[in-house]
């Protein structure tokens, strides 16, 4: 099993370059990336995305790619129409309020539009160094999700270790839900009669009564789905989908036993076997 939720982070850094990916994921129906990167760098969405997607199959992905160079080249452009905008006005301002000064240079170029600053941004460069931090990070992600996946394992199979032996029970007293209904019988045929039974009438009450209360095929089939779930487990590396199946048909099978039953210890077993099956269905939201 491997679960859904992890987490990962990893940092690479030069004189001048430095980079860090961090990776979380969360449980999800289907497979959902969402990524965070610098804008002059969305042309490698892609890239990350198909990484990612390599590796896993189901949850959702938050990727955050992020990047500091320390001495970044720049260019500076100059807008000479907009300079000459500004030093007009203040010059019709100046006359206006009968003042005869100029503003100084240092003060159009903080001017907004009068300086565009461009930076140059290598991206070749920049995506050759965040691949191999991604694929590191992605490693790791994954290790985490593997060693909590196995985490999550160990629970669900102690939880189906009660699923199995509360069949093993319900099975053991199963046999003895013909005997509880034909004494049931009897005693109903005892209050209404003067003390004398028929007992064809009792195996004829009888018979009616096990076809519609007999648990054979419901234990048959929920000894069968949970066989299937421990296959299932054993052989599939992203068993999560058919487990979630499985899980229904179980609960299925232990809802209709449970309302067949009237025996004591049958129903307790039942109680036993719905706790276990919540927790089961609980764990199984973070495996993919």
């Amino acid at each position: 099993m491997i679960s859904m939720t992890g987490f990962a982070c990893k940092e690479w850094a030069n004189e001048n370059t430095s980079i860090s990916v961090e990776i979380r994921g969360y449980n999800n129906r289907f497979l959902e990336v969402n990524i965070i990167i610098p804008s002059y760098l969305s042309n490698y969405e892609s890239s990350v995305r198909q990484i990612i997607g390599g590796l896993c199959k189901r949850g959702k992905i938050d990727v955050f790619i992020r990047i500091k160079e320390k001495d970044a080249p720049v260019e500076v452009f100059i807008n000479s129409s907009a300079a000459k905008a500004y030093m007009k006005a203040f010059s019709e301002l100046a006359l206006d309020l009968g003042l005869d000064e100029k503003p100084p240079l240092s003060l159009l170029v903080t001017m907004n539009g009068v300086l565009e600053i461009e930076k140059k941004y290598q991206n070749e460069l920049y995506w050759s160094l965040i691949e191999p931090v991604l694929n590191e990070t992605a490693a790791i992600f994954i290790e985490d999700r593997i060693r909590e996946g196995e985490n999550t394992e160990k629970t669900v199979m102690e939880h189906l270790e009660s699923l199995e032996s509360g069949l093993k029970k319900i099975e053991i007293y199963a046999p003895n839900m013909e005997n509880y209904i034909k004494e049931n019988i009897k005693a109903r045929f005892k209050e209404l009669s003067s003390g004398e039974i028929d007992e064809n009438r009792v195996l004829a009450e009888t018979a009616i009564l096990l076809m519609k209360y007999t648990i054979a095929e419901e234990l048959s089939r929920l000894s069968s789905h949970l066989t299937e779930f421990r296959k299932e487990t054993d052989i599939s590396k992203q068993p999560g989908k058919k487990l979630d199946f499985l899980c229904q048909e179980i609960n299925r099978e232990i809802n209709t036993i449970g309302s067949k039953s009237n025996i004591l210890e049958v129903s307790m077993s039942i109680v036993e076997m719905k706790e276990a099956l919540e927790n089961i269905r609980e764990q199984l939201r973070n495996i993919e």
